[in-house]
């Protein structure tokens, strides 16, 4: 039986037995493709895909398309030698779905088991079976899904899919820094920030890995790149949280490298009075808010209505 192997992330990539599967060469039959593997949960109505890729040709024209994109998938992956067990496509008069029951490997999809496996348990509580998991998962990520592809349903589902690499990536980091893995933790912190260099929860997670390392320069210099990339990138200041830890290492005087709320230990009273605090003023600010633009819509609309009525 062959093994079929697909790759979204960066370039795309089909395999059947480690020789590229030809006949999916298309800009467009790799879109439609990549589409359907990662919405594989549910058919798609044909319509809708005709629309969906090539929304800029006539009706007429853009079912074309799509009927002849179809064979040329349902050729490419029914043409492979030896012969695939189970079509990978279901294609019916209506209707397009991914076959539940055909035998493939896809790297999205494995990345997202990986994902859903560490949801709900945070990185310095990972045991080391379930971070080498996410770690193999984060490998999987080559680049951005599809590189190449600026389509509107591309764009969402990379940003939907960079995010949870780097809500991983930030688990794996907690969890080098409770395991005093401080190598692998900077490794992640530095893949975060290839990715969002204003993160600054990762500067401030770098700055202590440093110092806990003993490089106490480094996480100086951590806090330099912190203030650059916030004002390059965001035009604001870093946070208090951030300032604070800055004079702490400089002083040579930090001596926990986990804050409270990143330790899961207990918050002071005092810290969740303050933040409930500030909470109600953002209730009560969002009140003011609601109140002022339900009365701006009565008072157009009463304008409106005047005006047609002087009609």
């Amino acid at each position: 039986m062959p093994s079929l192997t697909i790759r979204l992330f960066g370039k795309f990539s089909a395999e059947v037995d480690g020789q590229r599967l030809p006949g999916i060469d298309g800009g467009k039959l790799q879109e439609l493709f990549s589409y359907l593997l990662l919405n594989h949960s549910r058919p798609h109505s044909r319509e809708v895909l005709a629309s969906m890729l090539w929304g800029d040709c006539p009706t007429t024209q853009s079912k074309k398309y799509l009927r002849q994109a179809l064979w040329q998938l349902q050729t490419a992956l029914g043409g492979s030698e030896p012969k695939l067990l189970s079509p990978l496509l279901v294609v019916d008069t209506d209707w397009v779905n991914v076959n539940s029951d055909a035998d493939y490997w896809f790297d999205v999809f494995e990345f997202e088991r990986s994902f859903g496996e560490a949801q709900g348990t945070t990185g310095q509580h990972f045991d080391p079976d379930t971070a080498t998991r996410v770690s193999k998962a984060v490998e999987l990520y080559r680049g951005e899904l599809l590189e190449g592809c600026y389509d509107d349903w591309c764009l969402v589902e990379r940003e939907r899919l960079q995010n949870m690499y780097l809500m991983m990536l930030d688990k794996l980091m907690s969890y080098s820094e409770a395991a005093k893995r401080y190598d692998e933790g900077i490794g992640y912190g530095s893949r975060i920030l290839g990715c969002d260099r204003a993160r600054e929860h990762t500067h401030r997670r770098l700055m202590r890995i440093y110092y806990l390392a003993g490089d106490r320069t480094s996480a100086l210099r951590q806090y330099d790149r912190c203030v650059t990339a916030l004002k390059e990138e965001l035009g604001v200041r870093p946070a208090r949280k951030t300032a604070n830890l800055f004079e702490q290492i400089r002083s040579d005087q930090f001596t926990d490298g986990t804050s409270v709320l990143d330790s899961g230990g207990a918050v002071p009273n005092s810290q969740i009075r303050e933040a409930l605090g500030r909470l109600r003023q953002v209730k009560t600010a969002l009140v003011d808010f609601h109140r002022q633009i339900k009365h701006d819509i009565q008072a157009l609309e009463v304008l409106l209505k005047g005006k047609r009525d002087g009609s």
